[in-house]
């Protein structure tokens, strides 16, 4: 966790529709940019929140809503947990994209009308893999280059090139 830095806790669901009140440390930057996510460790893994709602609350909280945790039962998973920002110094040797900056990305198929969104990323030596959320099932993809046939950060869309029948191992 060295290369993030705290910068609040998710204390509470607040509404209906995945509002979330965050505890904002004095480590919160005033000049927050709310284009760049926030991260959550979720099973040992630095998971990117985008925000699609950041109204502050004063200075020491803030009402949010996150992309992808837009329901109560989504939402409430993330209450109690540490939010984290990425430190100055890793910004700077940023533009590499890393694998476990996809999580969140949606995802689709060459050939396929299918559509899913990345819920995980499982860093392994021996094979990496992406976990895919796709029609309410959990297929796992290898996390390999020669597997992704587009990729588009500022749309965070990802088009998978899947060996002919792995897609329908799994539905």
């Amino acid at each position: 966790m060295s290369s993030f830095g705290k910068v609040g806790k998710v204390s509470k669901a607040f509404g209906r529709r995945g509002e979330l009140i965050v505890n904002l440390y004095d480590t919160f930057p005033e000049d927050f940019d709310k284009e760049g996510p926030l991260f959550a460790y979720i099973d040992a893994l630095a998971v990117p929140l985008y925000l699609e709602r950041f109204e502050r609350r004063g200075t020491g909280s803030a009402l949010v809503t996150f992309a992808d945790f837009d329901s109560d039962a989504r939402a409430s998973e993330l209450i109690g947990r540490e939010l984290y920002l990425r430190t100055e110094a890793e910004e700077e040797n940023d533009g590499e994209i890393y694998m476990e900056d996809l999580v969140g990305f949606s995802a689709s198929f060459e050939g396929d009308s299918r559509r899913g969104t990345i819920t995980s990323f499982v860093d392994s030596d021996a094979n990496p893999l992406f976990e895919v959320t796709v029609e309410g099932r959990e297929i796992l993809i290898p996390a390999a280059e020669e597997m992704i046939a587009s990729l588009d950060i500022d749309r965070r869309e990802i088009e998978f090139s899947l060996p002919e029948g792995l897609l329908d191992l799994y539905m």
